[in-house]
């Protein structure tokens, strides 16, 4: 059964894109699609890596465990992202858990079928060496703020990677259709919750940004917060 009515919808994620018909519409028929309520562990550490999952819509968090009962946040994802595919490459159990933020669409896929599709399907296999090009040169982006700058800088420069990934543009500025919470930023930058929402109310006086009631950011003015990363 098809696990989108229009199979087109999957050529808008990066995994699936500019790929032939003919493969969209065998991967239309292996793909099983589930819905989550917000909240939810999708993933949790340490279990086997049998499946690999991607964001049809809504907002999850990656994050891991540590020793003292803390937790650090590897990543927030939006639609389009992958999640769970390293293990499978790597056959090993998984090293975070995942948490959706909200309510969320997921597409997931087996690991025989994954691997199927890897060999089957070269144009996925090229997109998936993309998908992780783009993750290394964030990674390493985010070390560099880490290092470099204030709390200032750490969270405009989030802001901005956020903008960049998946902003929608509108009428006064770019929406960021995530829910980004204080508490999750704040794990993100490596700051307290509090220093956070000094910075944000700063930049919302500025009026720089914007924070609706579902802690969606909109931002009016990427280069006042891109002066903030020098």
């Amino acid at each position: 059964m098809p696990v989108v009515a229009d199979a087109r919808v999957l050529t808008t994620l990066p995994l699936f894109q500019n790929l032939p018909d003919a493969q969209i519409q065998q991967l239309n028929a292996a793909l099983r699609r589930r819905q989550f309520l917000a909240g939810v562990d999708i993933i949790t550490a340490e279990q086997p890596g049998e499946v690999m999952y991607i964001i049809l819509s809504g907002t999850v968090k990656i994050y891991a465990e540590q020793a003292d009962g803390s937790s650090v946040i590897l990543a927030i994802l939006g639609a389009g992202e992958i999640f769970g595919e390293m293990s499978i490459l790597e056959n090993i159990g998984r090293s975070a858990t995942v948490v959706t933020l909200e309510e969320s669409t997921i597409l997931w896929m087996d690991r025989l079928t994954f691997e199927a599709s890897l060999r089957d399907i070269p144009g996925m296999s090229q997109n998936l060496v993309r998908i992780f090009s783009r993750r290394l040169r964030l990674a390493n982006a985010q070390i560099q703020a880490l290092a470099t700058l204030d709390v200032f800088g750490r969270v405009a420069r989030q802001i901005l990677a956020f903008a960049h990934e998946y902003g929608q543009q509108q009428p006064n500025g770019v929406l960021i259709p995530l829910r980004l919470t204080q508490s999750d930023l704040a794990g993100m930058v490596g700051a307290s919750r509090v220093r956070v929402n000094q910075v944000l109310v700063f930049y919302k006086q500025q009026s720089y940004i914007s924070v609706d009631q579902d802690a969606r950011i909109t931002v009016f003015n990427q280069a006042a917060l891109a002066a903030r990363c020098q």
